[in-house]
């Protein structure tokens, strides 16, 4: 069984930048593909960033730019930087984790149920 846990979520000023980080444990390989998700009150999980085991990542249209995704293989943890946040991107963001599948591009990278491990989640907030 895969563990994730995430950390990092702080209040921030429209503009501002912020760094995640998550560190899986567990029967976590080295195969596996990883990936940030976000929901705000009264939606669903959204894709934000994922990254495979080669270093391919996936970035949905919105964060393009402004948010890059990138890990420490030795580590376990994955990172994610958010530059210029927005006011209406403050959310959980979960991270989590899922061995290799047949499919690869977008779709399936960002795809909610193919992931299999799941962070508590981290609060962030952005003020205006």
């Amino acid at each position: 069984q895969v563990q994730v846990a995430e950390c990092g979520g702080d209040s921030v000023q429209a503009g501002g930048s912020l760094t995640l980080s998550c560190v899986a444990s567990g029967d976590f390989g080295s195969t596996y593909c990883m990936a940030w998700f976000r929901r705000n009150p009264g939606k669903g999980r959204e894709g934000v960033a994922a990254i495979e085991s080669d270093g391919t990542t996936t970035y949905a249209d919105s964060v393009k730019g402004r948010f890059t995704i990138s890990k420490d293989a030795a580590k376990n943890t994955l990172y994610r930087q958010m530059i210029n946040l927005k006011p209406e991107e403050p959310a959980t963001y979960y991270c989590a984790a899922r061995p290799p599948i047949d499919y690869s591009g977008r779709y399936w990278a960002l795809r909610v149920d193919e992931y299999e491990a799941w962070g508590q989640g981290t609060q962030v907030t952005v003020s205006s």
